[in-house]
């Protein structure tokens, strides 16, 4: 038997585990999203005056207000095409902790 064909298995095997392990370390080292928590709630949205859609398979995104480290500021909302046929959009909303405060749990397409 010779060198090469008792290495190739070893060495195949050797890539395979530190593929595994680095995919692991990527995933586990990834920061998570921090929640913030503002002690005021948001102002009432404001009503938006939507123009025409530019074209077919736009999806409207209300705007919604943000907070950002002194005040709550308006992000206007927009259109914007669907990343895959019947994706739905769910709106940003704040969520109420009582203990902490107000949280924002941002736009995002299911």
């Amino acid at each position: 038997m010779t060198t090469c064909r008792i290495w190739k298995p070893a060495i195949g095997a050797l890539l395979v585990s530190a593929a595994l392990a680095a995919s692991v370390a990527c995933a586990t080292a990834a920061p998570a999203r921090a929640r913030v928590y503002v002690r005021v709630g948001p102002p009432a949205p404001i009503v938006e005056t939507r123009v025409v859609a530019p074209g077919p398979g736009y999806v409207w995104i209300p705007g919604y207000h943000r907070w950002d480290d002194r005040a709550y500021v308006w992000v206007p909302g927009r259109w914007d095409r669907a990343p895959r046929a019947r994706a739905r959009w769910v709106p940003a909303r704040w969520v109420h902790d009582r203990r902490n405060g107000w949280y924002l749990i941002e736009g995002h397409w299911r």
